[in-house]
């Protein structure tokens, strides 16, 4: 999303670095989305996704779970996230912390 876009603008202009993602285990529904800092390039076989002048690294094994997704960033009082809306989950643990895909 374009607040999405602004905030990675933002993170990339500070210090140069990327923003990875990746769907580790976690949580009680099985997976949950990991974002670390990554100084270029990205790995051998991770994918480079470019749009509106950011890029993000998503994890070759992480691709399949993450694909079709649309990322946004949230703010509010309490906290700033990235979150995900993501085609491939099919259900999610009560907190909403996990998912499966």
């Amino acid at each position: 999303t374009a607040d999405a876009v602004h905030r990675l603008r933002q993170i990339q202009s500070q210090d140069g670095k990327l923003i990875k993602i990746s769907v580790v285990a976690k949580g009680c529904a099985g997976g949950a989305y990991r974002l670390d800092y990554l100084t270029p390039p990205a790995g051998k076989f991770d994918e480079v996704v470019e749009q509106d002048g950011v890029t993000v690294v998503v994890d070759s094994r992480s691709l399949m779970k993450v694909i079709g997704s649309v990322m946004d960033f949230q703010e509010d009082v309490l906290a700033s996230r990235f979150v995900f809306e993501n085609p491939n989950v099919v259900s999610t643990c009560g907190c909403e912390e996990s998912f499966a895909t």
